[in-house]
């Protein structure tokens, strides 16, 4: 007779509701996960994965930011949670210990106060005494695994959205925890990056890592998955293993990306042509850059400037859509950033509707230009939904105008409904399109989107792309950096590729 092993990390919830909160996050979900397990749990936006995540990673602790019934063990300690006040306390840097975390915000689990790729790595096991010769050795490896080895010198600040998921994963694997739970760890990443994450997974599962990968996608980290658990408005709806989901495609949300599947309808329609003057000639540029240069300084690290960007011209047209691709690190977000002004070119020119915007304030081309960043919470503040899409409309418009903009942007992006609830209180996905209606109520001649696909499960992509449709339609120009291809091949009129600090492509 053989016994059952101890699982890694197992969780039985009865229910977890946050405080304030009168429907619970999650309920009836009983999860266990084997060493050397790699196990999706798959979900649209708001079935509770994250908070899942959370939970499970103790980033969430039951008590503080919400009521508990059920347990959570780890190493072979239960802890047992009935919501009263003789419930267990955490303690997050000792369950860190047994769970690297990486959540859908991966900014979020790196410092911010190290100087450079290296030290990030090494914080946490600085702060745990571990020598130093194996500090550097583990350091090295590390970055190898993730690869990041080229940029142990480059200060963090300065990463790709991309190169900051995979420093965020290597702070999680690089003390060799028993388990790693991921939020949407594909997220920014090329091509390149999510193959050597699949083949990460695939190591640390083989060498005994329980690995726990929260997506809202079936792509290629998942399919690699052998057990996949479908969470449903907070439940586990359905559970077994991949190949029956893959023969039974009904058994997924619909709001569930499957690019993978090739289910006809998945992806967005083809964009319609761009819209230029009743004469049929290109209408003036919206977007222009000349022969743009910039490099970053390395006088932090004292390590040689980096070449980002090398002569880039680009033109881009009212009622254009343009796609800019590319490898994590080309820099693409450098290029938007230049659209704006938030950074200046070393070299050449960038004008909006035909003014050179070099030296002029950020706010002032902000009238223009609207810009969403790949990481919503750079520009969420306010205390509702309402409140942020309002701010600074009252100064350019009478408050009744003010209020029309800001709802009729929230029913663009399908949040009306949520106006009066706090950004925080919205899952992730949500959050990306309220920026985007920041943006939209302004309805500036210039969009300028950062990596807007992140994280957005199939409805929430359907809003995306007619939202940015509908405002080229009414003669906006968008420009567009993604690392999804399937919908630039299919949002944008154009689609161009940065690569060695230049643009090529149609």
């Amino acid at each position: 007779m053989h016994a059952t092993p101890v699982p890694a990390l197992a969780a039985g919830i009865r229910s977890f509701a946050f405080h304030g909160e009168g429907t619970p996050a999650l309920n009836g979900v009983d999860v266990s996960f084997a060493p050397g397990s790699c196990t999706a749990i798959i979900g649209a936006s708001g079935s509770g994965k994250s908070t899942l995540g959370r939970l499970l990673a103790g980033w969430l602790s039951p008590g503080s930011h919400g009521t508990l019934h059920g347990h959570l063990a780890a190493a072979g300690t239960v802890l047992e949670f009935d919501g009263g006040p003789e419930d267990p306390r955490i303690d997050p840097a000792a369950w860190g210990r047994l769970v690297g975390f990486v959540p859908q915000d991966a900014a979020a689990a790196v410092s911010t106060v190290r100087a450079t790729v290296a030290e990030e790595l090494a914080f946490g096991l600085e702060n745990a005494g571990v020598e130093r010769a194996a500090m550097a050795a583990a350091v090295d490896r590390t970055a190898a695994l993730v690869g990041l080895d080229a940029l142990l010198e480059q200060d963090p600040a300065t990463l790709s959205g991309g190169q900051l998921r995979r420093l965020a994963i290597g702070c999680a694997v690089i003390s060799g925890p028993p388990v790693l739970v991921l939020d949407e760890p594909a997220a920014s990443l090329d091509s390149e990056g999510l193959a050597e994450l699949v083949r990460l997974v695939g190591d640390l599962s083989a060498a005994g890592t329980a690995v726990v990968i929260l997506s809202q996608a079936v792509d290629e980290l998942v399919l690699a998955a052998p057990d996949w658990v479908v969470l449903s408005a907070g439940t586990a709806a359905a559970r077994g293993h991949r190949d029956e989901f893959l023969q039974g495609e009904a058994l997924l949300p619909a709001a569930v990306r499957r690019p993978l599947f090739g289910r006809p309808g998945s992806a967005p329609r083809a964009v319609p042509a761009a819209h230029h003057a009743e004469s049929g000639k290109p209408s003036a540029a919206a977007l222009e850059f000349r022969a743009v240069a910039f490099s970053y300084p390395g006088a932090r690290t004292k390590s040689p400037a980096r070449r980002v960007l090398d002569g880039v011209d680009l033109t881009v047209r009212p009622g254009e859509i343009v796609a800019v691709t590319g490898a994590n690190g080309a820099g693409k977000s450098t290029l938007l950033r230049h659209a704006n002004g938030l950074l200046q070119p070393d070299r050449g020119t960038v004008l909006v509707q035909g003014r050179g915007i070099t030296g002029k304030p950020v706010g002032e081309v902000a009238a223009s230009v609207g810009f969403l960043f790949q990481h919503p919470r750079h520009q969420l503040f306010e205390r509702s939904a309402l409140r942020e899409v309002r701010f600074g409309l009252e100064r350019l418009f009478p408050a009744a105008e003010a209020d029309r903009r800001a709802r009729a942007a929230l029913e663009a992006v399908g949040l009306l409904a949520a106006a009066h609830l706090h950004p925080a209180e919205l899952p992730g996905s949500r959050q990306r399109l309220l920026a985007l209606a920041t943006v939209l109520a302004r309805r500036p001649a210039v969009l300028a989107l950062d990596e807007p696909t992140v994280a957005l499960d199939a409805d929430g992509l359907a809003v995306l792309d007619a939202a940015v449709r509908s405002a080229a339609a009414e003669g906006a120009a968008v420009v567009l950096v993604t690392h999804d291809l399937d919908y630039a091949r299919t949002a944008a009129h154009r689609v161009v590729a940065l690569d060695d600090g230049r643009l090529a492509g149609s």
